[in-house]
């Protein structure tokens, strides 16, 4: 299963941001999809995720500015990122919890991760 992620870039703060990541199409049942940072010297943190059924999660530095969403038939999550502020500079990485057509378990999918920085 592969993760291709795209949509990050340098804005200054205030600014706005979509990041956008699709996974292949051998992934056959998705349950949930979240994106992740990693900021330089820190852990990587959850920023938001996403289910199935469309219940949503917030890293209390996301909630109010960032919006996450997903297309089902796209196999796609997005990111809306708004009133972006310096302290959201870091890597950003999408997951995706879901399982291959014929196996039984679900596991865990990483993409390659989009820089965004955010300038003052």
């Amino acid at each position: 299963v592969q993760l291709q992620a795209s949509g990050g870039g340098s804005v200054q703060a205030g600014g706005s941001l979509r990041l956008s990541c699709q996974a292949s199409r051998n992934i056959f049942a998705i349950n949930v999809m979240g994106w992740y940072r990693q900021a330089p010297g820190k852990e990587r943190e959850l920023v938001a995720t996403v289910t199935k059924f469309d219940v949503t999660t917030y890293s209390d530095s996301a909630k109010g500015r960032f919006t996450i969403s997903r297309d089902n038939a796209k196999k796609t999550v997005y990111l809306q990122m708004n009133s972006l502020k310096p302290e959201d500079t870091a890597v950003y990485y999408c997951n995706v919890n879901g399982r291959k057509l014929f196996e039984d378990v679900a596991s865990d999918y990483w993409g390659q991760g989009t820089q965004v920085t955010v300038s003052s």
